[in-house]
């Protein structure tokens, strides 16, 4: 959505289906549709699955591939401008390091942004103004953010999930909790946007 915001035309593409993509969506494997499609794209966007490289990947059932690497790689190789999104632990280089607090979001949500064939301009960090409201250790502590992720205590209604991401085209609780807020790639495309333009 925010790379909509900013000016592009958005094609989607995931292995799983996504039923309320807002956009042209093709169900398959990315890597394989980049292998097919990528060169006729722009740009390209890459959020490769995050939970191999989470803190929490111990107590994932299933393991998860890690596919930063076989994506760089095949971005590096279609040569256009690029983008891969990732959570700390993650194998990104920290081109730009996002958090919700940046653009007044109820959610931090920090996320780091590796950027291949060109250059974005940085924004600072504002620091937080308090905790995120829930459950820690048995105490509810209250505090701006909400901790959009899991279904324990205190981690807040879709509603108000749907509010702190900026997100209104879904409901469903795993959608949102995957989601980046578009406010990221917003900032983020409105900058490649101009850059793919003077390239022009």
């Amino acid at each position: 959505m925010g790379y909509h915001r900013a000016g592009f035309d958005v094609v989607g593409v995931d292995i799983d289906p996504q039923p309320n993509y807002p956009f042209e969506f093709h169900l398959g494997d990315a890597l394989q549709y980049l292998a097919k499609h990528g060169h006729e794209f722009d740009a390209i966007h890459a959020s490769p699955p995050c939970q191999g490289y989470t803190a929490l990947k111990a107590v994932h059932k299933n393991p998860w591939p890690l596919l930063i690497e076989p994506t760089r790689a095949m971005l590096d190789q279609i040569g256009v401008p690029y983008v891969i999104e990732n959570v700390q632990g993650a194998p990104v280089r920290r081109d730009l390091t996002l958090c919700g607090e940046m653009f007044g979001l109820r959610v931090i949500r920090h996320r780091f942004f590796e950027l291949g064939g060109w250059s974005a301009a940085p924004i600072d960090h504002v620091p937080h103004r308090g905790r995120v409201a829930g459950w820690r250790h048995g105490e509810f502590f209250d505090g701006p953010y909400f901790a959009v992720y899991g279904n324990g205590g205190g981690k807040g209604t879709v509603e108000q999930w749907q509010d702190a991401l900026g997100i209104d085209w879904t409901s469903d609780r795993r959608e949102l909790a995957e989601a980046i807020p578009p406010a990221y790639t917003e900032f983020i495309g409105r900058q490649l946007i101009r850059e793919l333009e003077v390239a022009a």
